[in-house]
């Protein structure tokens, strides 16, 4: 698909712009090609696309994950695309996460503070905002049944064989960030990694047809 004209939030636009799937190789693309399939298959059945971004503790790759999902749906004027996380645990939306998606453009506010805090996200200004907080991907707050669970670390992938739910199971597994947490690396490897997350999704969504 190519981009509609969209309100995102200005300097979402310009990370969006400045991505390239060149980069990805043939071997990455054949792990993609399952979820291009299942939104497809969804769209050409004018059913609601529903998709859960899981890891273990839902706190950085699932959260990246569902925020850009969401965005690169509305990117390229894809109705009725809803997107979750969760972890085989609750932990915290770790800060850093939140903290990198707001240099790449989003708006981000708190909503609640505690041990696991609420934050809206929001990738355009007239669209409901993301939700972000740590949960189980079992939590009354994600679907119950028709949803893609999308295993985003290996321990989860390995860790839950099963989704209750889930029509399809996809793992597109990402290297953990929190490697770098307290280290002098430690934005610049976030950027990178939320950057490759969003640049395989904006591969995603360009391959729906509508």
């Amino acid at each position: 698909m190519t981009p509609v004209k969209t309100k995102l939030c200005a300097n979402i636009e310009k990370v969006i712009s400045n991505l390239s799937v060149k980069n990805i190789s043939k071997e990455r693309k054949e792990i993609l090609l399952p979820l291009v399939e299942y939104v497809q298959h969804k769209i050409n059945k004018h059913e609601p696309v529903r998709i859960n971004f899981i890891c273990t503790h839902n706190s950085r790759r699932s959260h990246l994950s569902q925020v850009w999902a969401q965005t690169m749906a509305f990117y390229f004027g894809i109705k009725n695309v809803y997107c979750y996380s969760g972890g085989t645990e609750a932990t915290a939306l770790f800060p850093m996460a939140a903290e990198t998606l707001k240099n790449s453009g989003f708006s981000i506010e708190t909503i609640s503070q505690g041990e696991n805090p609420v934050y809206s996200i929001k990738y355009a200004d007239n669209e409901p905002a993301v939700i972000g907080f740590s949960k189980k991907f079992d939590d009354s707050f994600n679907p119950k049944s028709e949803f893609a669970a999308v295993m985003t670390c290996s321990q989860a992938d390995v860790g839950c064989p099963f989704i209750a739910g889930a029509e399809k199971r996809i793992p597109i597994t990402y290297e953990d960030p929190k490697a770098f947490d307290n280290s002098p690396q430690q934005a610049e490897k976030y950027k990178e990694r939320s950057l490759q997350i969003a640049t395989e999704l904006l591969y995603i969504f360009a391959q729906i047809k509508s």
